[in-house]
Order: C-alpha cells, then structure tokens, then sequence
C-alpha cells in the first residue's frame, strides 16, 4: 500500500462532500463515487481506498491489494500462497491487466502487454460452448513445460466519415490475427470476442445497488417507445435461482467475488472454491501433467480479501465541474440522450460489502443493463444469453484519467476507440439518435461534450 493511502484514508467523508467535491451545478451536487470519492488526480488516482473504510477494514484492503497487485508463481514454489499460476494464464497477476487497477488496451508494435484478451466459443444451443480443444478464452502465456495456446495481434482498418459540418474523422476497425496454435487449428466456426481489462474503482457501489432498482430501469419490450429497451442480464444463481449480471462487458458475473474469481481462473489459471477448474479443456489436461497449487489453489478468505480490495477502491472526484463548457456538456449529455443508458444517479440499499454502502447516492452513469449497440459494435463471442450487439452500460466515472493513469485514451470493450469522440462514433442500434446528434452538433458543441465527459 502506497504512504499516500494513508492521507486519504484519515479524510472523512463528511469532510469531502462538503469541501473536496462540492460542486455548484445541482446536477453535480451528489459526489462520483458518493462516501468512496476522493480528490485525486495523476497516475494513481485509481488506487486510493474509500475515505469511509474503518481501520478493520483498512487491513483487509491491504491485504486484498497484495494479493491483487503481486505475481503468481508456477507451483511448486516456496511462496505457497502465491503459486499455481497456469498453467496456460494471460497475466501472472490481477494488476497485470488492471495496471494500476485502471483500464487495459490492445498491444501495439509487437508489445507483449496483457491488457486485452480473446473469449472463444463455438456455436450451441443458443449460447455459445467452449471450444473443445482451447476452452472460452484464449491463453497466449504458458508456465514451463507447458505451451501457449496460440498467439494473436490486432490489425486496423480505416473507417472514414464525415461530421454534418464538413469536419472529416477516421475511425479503426480491429481484426485478429492468430498464429502458432499448439494444437489443431480451429474451424471457421471459432467465435472470437475481444475484451480489455475495466477500471476497477467503485464496484461495491455498483454491487449494492438494489435488484429492484433495476428492474425499474429495464425497458425490455421498449415499452415506452422511447427507443431504449435496456434488459437485465439473468444468470443462474447457485440455488438454482436468477441472479442479475452486473459486472463484465457482457453483465455475466453477478458480485465483485465472482468476477474476481472467474478471472483467476480464466486469467491466471488460479482455482478457487467458486471456479474450482481453470480454463483447460480435458484435451488439455491430458497433454500437460504439471503439479497444481494446491485445491483450491485460492482459499475463499484470499479470495474474499481481493474482492473486498477490488469493491472498496475510491472513485476519482469530477473536476472542472464548474468550468462552462463543462456545465454545457452535461446539457448535450441529456440533450442528446445519452443519460436515457448512462443513468447518472444510483441510490444503494442496505446490503452493501461494508456499512458505509449502504443507503448512499452516487453518481456512476450506468444503468448495469443490456443494451442493443447495433452491427458495427456486434461481437460474434456470445456470453450468456446477450446477444451479439448487447453490452452492458460501463460506468463512466474515472473515464477521463485514463491517460494519466495508464498512459493511453482507449475506449469500448475491444480497444478499438482511441478517444471519446471515436467511442461515441461507433454507438449504434438504441444509441444512434444519440451519435446522430453528437455527428450533427457543431464543433463547439461536440468539444463542450467531450469537455463534460473528460471531467468524468
């Protein structure tokens, strides 16, 4: 844990909402993260523990950052809590996607930089299977004695278009390209999906937001014809019941502990007692015998101090908030409907994974719903039961800091947006009336959005 933690943690959070974040436009009035903001900025203004967190509660977030932030080792190994890696993975750590617990993008130039993974699936009886030989992701790392997958890049073609005042933009469309499978080559049915590692502030807010608060949000039918039918992802609780998605591209995990722990196991190999086997295929097992980390290789108290640390990191405070271009941007935001997905305010009940969750208002922009995207951002990798062109509503919040925390302006699920303007570009299906006012806006207009949205 950073010395700097500790000054934030001794900060109140009647302290921050009314000195650090006070803010005069009444729509800003209800902090970013509500009792989890901080007034931060730079490089590690994702890693700050919320303000409200008691010192019991301090330790456990120490300890979950370690377990997130080192590496896992390939068993056996002295450190044994720490070994089991693989022994196919795509990072060795859980930072090693979110560095810096902020947001991933696709390697350029040869890097060899985890940050952006590939789902793989096959055709089924509606949602997609894994594959037989290579499972539901791809793992382009290996442990000794053992191979890589295969291996990909990430090629861009050019899309041109045109703003209505005659201002040119060019966007890039991703495509893969996979090589040196250690097996047999998959068929062209092989479905591919493309996902880059989220930022990972605020997710206890998000987990703590009553079902019922989204059920009246969903809009599956579009019943009010407004054009938006937003639809909660069901998923099969472990009881046999539904349970909301909340986390994911695809809003297919439903808590912070089972996010975490599906990336252990598709990520870093790393079983525990919720994902008791890794990624390997049964082919797969049969061709690598390497000794394991034990069974589970995570124990659910690690595994719950990971996703306490993940749940309780702060949200980064809106600056520039009272700036004019800024105030004229969160207008347009409304104006053009963007806020109908990115809802701006949340309100948690009173099951939250610490007390000072509970009953609290936030400021996310999400409404943790499916929504159509249209074709030019449909994923052929179908997770669950959403469809192609279905993503969940990402939160907005810390989207401006993403160049001074991890050095880059990617956006969208894939990478593929290399700024805001591009990611709202490639909006289609429930969003298009929203793009179609962002492309028939003036200049002016178009950078007081981008202003709002950088303030985010």
């Amino acid at each position: 844990m950073h010395t700097h933690l500790l000054l934030v943690v001794a900060l109140t959070a009647t302290s921050l909402g009314a000195q650090d974040v006070a803010e005069p436009d009444p729509r800003f009035a209800i902090p970013l993260g509500g009792p989890a903001t901080v007034t931060v900025v730079g490089a590690d203004a994702f890693s700050y523990p919320s303000p409200s967190l008691t010192r019991t509660e301090r330790r456990a977030f120490m300890v979950g950052n370690s377990f997130f932030k080192q590496n896992w080792v390939q068993a056996p190994a002295s450190a044994a809590e720490r070994d089991g890696l693989g022994p196919l993975f795509n990072a060795r750590s859980c930072s090693g996607c979110h560095f810096k617990d902020g947001r991933g993008r696709p390697a350029e130039n040869g890097e060899d930089l985890p940050g952006l993974l590939l789902r793989l699936g096959m055709p089924g009886d509606g949602a997609d299977v894994p594959h037989p030989v290579y499972g539901g992701q791809l793992q382009d790392r290996a442990v000794l004695g053992a191979r890589p997958e295969a291996r990909f890049v990430v090629r861009e073609d050019v899309v041109e278009g045109t703003f209505a005042d005659g201002t040119p933009y060019e966007l890039v469309r991703p495509r893969y390209e996979l090589t040196d499978w250690s097996g047999p080559e998959p068929s062209d049915t092989l479905r591919i999906g493309p996902r880059v590692a989220n930022q990972v502030v605020g997710l206890g807010l998000l987990e703590a937001i009553p079902v019922a608060r989204l059920e009246e949000l969903a809009d599956p039918d579009d019943a009010d014809g407004d054009g938006i039918s937003g639809r909660i992802h069901w998923l099969p609780g472990e009881a046999g019941e539904s349970v909301a998605g909340r986390f994911g591209w695809k809003a297919t995990q439903p808590t912070v502990k089972h996010q975490s722990a599906a990336a252990f196991a598709g990520d870093l190999g790393i079983t525990s007692p919720l994902f008791p086997s890794d990624d390997q295929t049964d082919v797969q097992r049969s061709r690598i015998d390497l000794p394991n980390g034990g069974t589970p290789e995570i124990d659910d108290q690690k595994l719950d101090r990971v996703a306490f640390y993940s749940a309780t990191l702060a949200v980064p405070a809106q600056r520039d908030a009272d700036l004019p271009e800024v105030l004229r941007g969160a207008e347009l935001f409304d104006r053009f409907g963007c806020a109908r997905c990115h809802t701006p305010v949340q309100h948690t009940g009173d099951a939250a994974i610490t007390p000072s969750f509970r009953d609290v208002s936030f400021r996310p922009y999400t409404d943790l719903l499916l929504h159509d995207l249209g074709e030019d951002l449909a994923d052929p990798k179908r997770d669950g039961d959403a469809e192609p062109a279905e993503w969940r509503t990402p939160p907005l919040w810390g989207i401006g800091l993403f160049e001074a925390v991890n050095g880059h302006t990617r956006y969208l699920h894939d990478g593929r947006a290399r700024n805001l303007a591009e990611a709202v570009l490639w909006h289609g299906g429930e969003a298009a009336a929203a793009r179609a006012a962002f492309v028939a806006c003036s200049a002016a207009e178009r950078g007081d959005l981008l202003h709002f949205l950088e303030s985010l």
